[in-house]
């Protein structure tokens, strides 16, 4: 009689376990989900990677939700706004598009805008070595190493830094009749941003020899001197520089001047004569 009593109480116990499951299951689920809205503003970002220099159409760009209260400052809100206007910073995805990166609207697009007052954008012809690898690309800082033969003789090139720190504008190819039979052949081109002066050395070193372009950190703001170097130089076969000798050359003594001998005078009427002296031994 007891087991009896202890199956009902257990079946009870279980029946209302499973009621009051069930019953709140139903409650979780009929409550009402409360959304919480946060508000926004129509943002325009890039819809794809762009470089410098690119003209800005309506396929470039679209239009996002964006946090209002996290908007960045200068932001359009309207594409009819940014076409049109050319870029003077590259552009990621989905990157708001904001007036620090656009040329004005009288620049156009191009490269041009792109330059600051009292520079020049000087291309020059690279390869994959000269190129680093691919690794140089727009905004990159590099210095640039010319070697040069100043005269007919092998042991005057002459390899020397003669950039440095030079900003990278733009990186890209070009297509140029160079190929056997004026065929066209992919050419790849490096841009770089520089001084009067340095368009100079630049444009001399890419004509008369050749360069080369070494990337470096763009924190290293260091522009070390270098001296060049030369082929005997590098082999360690360059002849030794002779040393000037600080000892003093003795002058010479000044000659010494004979004493003229002793004369006496002797008078025999009225004749004079003169007799040397002698020393009697």
């Amino acid at each position: 009689m007891t087991r009896i009593r202890v199956f009902v109480v257990l079946v009870l116990a279980l029946t209302a376990g499973g009621v009051l499951a069930f019953g709140t299951y139903n409650y979780v689920q009929n409550v009402p989900a409360r959304t919480v809205t946060m508000p926004t503003r129509p943002v325009v970002v890039a819809a794809a990677d762009l470089e410098i220099g690119a003209e800005l159409t309506r396929d470039d760009l679209r239009i996002i939700d964006w946090p209002a209260n996290a908007v960045p400052q200068g932001v359009f809100a309207d594409p009819k706004d940014v076409i049109g206007r050319g870029l003077i910073l590259p552009l990621i995805q989905n990157e708001p598009i904001l007036p620090m990166k656009l040329a004005s609207k009288e620049a156009g697009a191009g490269l041009s805008p792109a330059i600051p007052p009292g520079l020049r954008a000087v291309s020059v012809r690279v390869n994959e070595v000269i190129g680093v690898a691919g690794y140089v690309t727009p905004g990159t800082r590099v210095d640039v190493v010319a070697t040069v033969n100043p005269t007919t003789q092998h042991q005057d090139i002459t390899s020397k830094v003669i950039l440095t720190d030079v900003q990278v504008l733009a990186a890209g190819t070009k297509i140029e009749k160079t190929g056997p039979n004026d065929k066209p052949m992919p050419v790849t081109v490096v841009t770089l941003l520089v001084d009067p002066d340095e368009a100079e050395r630049l444009t001399l070193a890419s004509s008369e020899g050749k360069i080369q372009l070494a990337l470096r950190n763009p924190l290293d703001k260091e522009r070390p001197a270098t001296r060049g170097v030369r082929p005997a130089l590098l082999l360690g076969t360059a002849p030794p520089v002779p040393r000037v000798s600080s000892r003093r050359v003795p002058t010479a003594a000044p000659l010494a001047v004979a004493a003229p001998p002793p004369t006496v005078e002797i008078i025999r009427g009225d004749k004079r004569a003169h007799e040397i002296v002698r020393d009697q031994e």
